[in-house]
């Protein structure tokens, strides 16, 4: 299996969770975003975006689908729940929550603070970030009486949600975040598989 991924970027997903199964990875590093700083890379990925992910024939561009796809292969299961288990829509729902929901406003965020900041797109910015504070809504209830979102235990779902809130780390907006969701990401980034992902995308760039 072969990954390219920017330090960082919501392709740390599929990292993270290649990392907590223990598989076997080429991992190819890329400045971001690399459709302006390595042009090349559209000739690999014609959309230019990351995480890029290649098994085989199976080639993938979705960062909470290449964790999803990566549970279902024997073995691997222990970090989802079967589709005939009461939990399976939760499963679904929280993955694809976590970029859908949660992970597209803070783009926004980040292309007018950090990518092409002007004084005009501030009030577009703080907007976004408004939005996604709101959006925590369901998170922040869910916490409160759950360590975790699926069946009681660490699944692919808090690798995609916890990315979403990792993310809004870096963009200093987990100042704004509840007690018991700052608790959450602490758990989450305080797992190993987590900090070799972490480290493994950073270190190679250093």
């Amino acid at each position: 299996m072969k990954l390219w991924h920017c330090a960082g970027a919501r392709s740390l997903r599929a990292v993270w969770a290649l990392e907590e199964l223990g598989l076997d990875y080429e991992l190819v590093m890329l400045p971001f975003p690399p459709r302006v700083f390595q042009r090349e890379y559209l000739e690999i990925n014609a959309l230019g975006t990351i995480p890029y992910f290649v098994d085989g024939d199976v080639e993938m561009t979705e960062s909470c689908a290449i964790p999803h796809y990566l549970a279902t292969r024997p073995g691997c299961e222990h970090l989802a729940v079967p589709p005939e288990h009461p939990a399976y829509g939760d499963l679904l729902n929280w993955t694809y929550h976590a970029d859908a929901t949660l992970t597209f406003p803070q783009t926004i965020v980040l292309r007018y603070t950090v990518l092409e900041p002007t004084p005009e797109k501030k009030p577009v910015a703080d907007d976004y970030a408004k939005w996604f504070i709101a959006r925590l809504r369901r998170l922040d209830a869910h916490l409160e009486n759950n360590d975790y979102l699926v069946d009681g235990r660490f699944t692919i779902a808090d690798i995609c949600v916890g990315y979403a809130l990792y993310f809004a780390r870096t963009l200093k907006l987990d100042e704004r975040f509840k007690p018991q969701t700052s608790a959450y990401l602490d758990r989450l980034m305080a797992r190993e598989a987590f900090i070799r992902a972490d480290a493994a995308g950073r270190d190679s760039i250093d």
